[in-house]
C-alpha cells in the first residue's frame, strides 16, 4: 500500500491541530524561541538599513511595531517582510542544526503580523508557532539542498504557511492546497551571498515570510498548486533528494522546537564551535590576551565551518561569516557579541592584522560527525613557542548543551535595549514567558506601547 505523501500528512497534521497534544516541554521551548526572535528583530531594527527599509515599507514615527495596529494602511505581507529582514541582519536568531537553518525567523514574523489581526489567545498563537516551526524544520531536515543555495528563503516559507493555516483554522484539504502553492514560491538563494557579504541575503527570510501571505492571497483567489509541491520542489528543483521518512518521523510526537539552538555569539553558527573552543583557551590561559604575542592560530573544524575562511571581509555581514574575523575580534575585545561585529571592528588595524594569522581547514572526521555534533579544534601558537589548544564536540546553546534561561534573558535585554528602555524590555520578556496564560492582544499591546 502506497504511503500518503508528505504534503498530505502535513495537511492532516494542520487540519487536526486543535486535537494534537503538545507537551509542556514544547511550549517552554516555543516561548524561549518567540522571545529570541522578537529580540533579534528589535535589535536589528536599530541598524541603519533596516530603519530606511521600515520607513519605505510601512512608515515610522520611531515605533515600528505600531504597524501591527494600523491595518487599514499596512498589509500583513509588508509587516512580515520588514520583521523577517530585521530579525536576520544581526545574525543572532535561533536555529535548528538538523534543518541547517533558522525556522523561527521564517515563522514568527508571518504569524505575528497575521495573529495581531485575530482575536486569539496566547496559547493558540504558541500552538500555531510550534506546528509551523515543525513543518518548516522537517522539510529542511529531509532536504538535501543544492550546495550552492543558501537555506534562508527556501523551506522556511512552508513553516510560515503551516503556522498561518493553523491560525486561520484551515481544514486538511485547504491546507494541502496552500502548502502546494507556497512550495512554488521558494526563492533561488545564493550561498555566495553570505561568503561575499552580499547583504541582499538578509532579506531572504523577510521575503519568505511575505510569500506565505502571498500564497494565502492566491489560495483565496482560487489559484492552485501542484499535486505534491513539496516533493516536486524539494526532490529535484532546489534539493537533490527529499527523505519522506525523515520528514514524518515521530510527527505529532517529537516537536522540533525542542531540538533548536540559541546563539550568544553574534555571527554565523558555523563559527561557534571554534569560538567555544577559543573561549576555553581564554578562560584557562590568560597569556592569549596579549594578542601582539600571538604568532598564529590554527582551526580544524567541519566542512561548513571551513568554508568561512575569509581573512579580509569586505563588510560587517562578511565578518559574521568569517572564522578568522570571529576569532580575531573576540581575542581583541574579549567579547563575541553584537558590538564586536561592527564596521569599526572590521577596520580595526589590530583585528585586521590578527586575521592574517588565523587559518581554518576541514577535518573530514569532524565533518562525518555532523549534524549531530559540530566539532572544532583551536590551537594558538605564541611567539615564545608556547602552544595552547582546546577542542569542543558540540556548540553551546544547542539542545545537548543549552544556555540557561537567565543567559537567554540577558541576551534578550542586550538586544532589545538597543531601542527600548530596560523597563519595557523586562515587561515584554515577562509577557513572552507567560504567553500561554494571556490573550495575544495583551502581548502585542505590550510590544507596541
Amino acid at each position: 500500500m502506497k504511503m500518503e505523501s508528505t504534503v498530505k500528512n502535513f495537511a492532516n497534521f494542520i487540519g487536526n491541530s486543535m486535537n494534537i497534544e503538545i507537551p509542556e516541554e514544547a511550549y517552554r521551548s516555543a516561548k524561549l524561541i518567540v522571545a529570541d526572535c522578537l529580540a533579534a528583530i528589535v535589535g536589528g531594527m536599530a541598524e541603519p538599513e533596516i530603519c530606511k527599509l521600515t520607513e519605505s515599507e510601512i512608515g515610522s514615527d520611531g515605533n515600528f511595531f505600531k504597524a501591527l495596529e494600523n491595518r487599514k494602511k499596512i498589509t500583513e505581507e509588508n509587516i512580515s517582510f520588514v520583521l523577517g529582514t530585521a530579525g536576520t541582519v544581526l545574525e543572532m536568531d535561533e536555529g535548528h542544526q538538523f534543518a541547517k537553518g533558522h525556522p523561527g525567523m521564517h515563522v514568527f514574523p508571518a504569524l505575528l503580523s497575521a495573529a495581531s489581526n485575530q482575536d486569539i489567545s496566547g496559547e493558540e498563537f504558541l500552538r500555531a508557532f510550534i506546528l509551523g516551526y515543525d513543518v518548516g524544520a522537517r522539510v529542511g531536515l529531509a532536504s538535501n539542498l543544492n550546495p550552492n543555495m543558501h537555506p534562508h528563503g527556501t523551506w522556511g516559507g512552508l513553516g510560515a504557511a503551516a503556522g498561518l493555516a493553523v491560525i486561520h483554522k484551515m481544514n486538511a484539504q485547504k491546507a494541502e492546497e496552500y502548502l502546494n502553492i507556497v512550495s512554488s514560491l521558494t526563492l533561488a538563494t545564493s550561498r555566495k551571498t553570505m561568503l561575499e557579504g552580499a547583504t541582499v541575503r538578509n532579506s531572504y527570510a523577510g521575503i519568505s515570510n511575505k510569500m506565505a501571505h502571498v500564497g494565502l492571497l492566491l489560495l483565496k483567489a482560487g489559484f492552485t498548486g501542484e499535486q505534491d509541491g513539496i516533493k516536486s520542489i524539494f526532490d529535484g528543483v532546489v534539493s537533490s533528494s527529499f527523505d519522506d521518512e525523515s520528514a514524518l518521523e515521530l510527527l505529532g510526537q517529537r516537536f522540533e522546537v525542542t531540538r533548536n539552538y540559541f546563539k550568544l555569539h553574534a555571527c554565523c553558527r558555523y563559527n561557534h564551535a571554534a569560538l567555544d573552543a577559543l573561549w576555553k583557551i581564554i578562560k584557562f590561559h590568560s597569556e592569549v590576551k596579549k594578542v601582539n604575542e600571538i604568532r598564529k592560530v590554527e582551526v580544524q573544524s567541519y566542512n561548513l565551518a571551513a568554508e568561512l575562511k575569509d581573512q579580509n571581509p569586505r563588510n560587517v555581514l562578511a565578518c559574521k561569516f568569517s572564522v578568522p574575523f570571529a576569532l580575531a575580534t573576540t581575542l581583541v575585545n574579549l567579547d563575541s557579541g553584537v558590538l564586536s561585529f561592527t564596521e569599526s571592528m572590521r577596520t580595526n588595524e589590530k583585528i585586521q592584522k590578527l586575521c592574517q594569522k588565523i587559518t581554518v581547514i576541514e577535518d573530514k572526521q569532524m565533518t562525518e560527525k555532523t549534524p549531530n555534533l559540530r566539532p572544532a579544534l583551536v590551537r594558538v601558537f605564541m611567539a615564545d613557542g608556547t602552544t595552547f589548544e582546546a577542542h569542543v564536540s558540540t556548540n553551546r546553546g544547542d539542545w545537548q548543551d543549552p544556555y540557561s534561561e537567565d543567559e537567554l534573558k540577558q541576551k534578550f535585554l542586550s538586544l532589545t535595549k538597543r531601542l527600548w528602555s530596560e523597563k519595557k524590555a523586562l515587561n515584554v520578556h515577562s509577557y513572552s514567558q507567560n504567553l500561554e496564560k494571556i490573550p495575544l492582544d495583551d502581548f502585542i499591546k505590550c510590544i507596541i506601547n
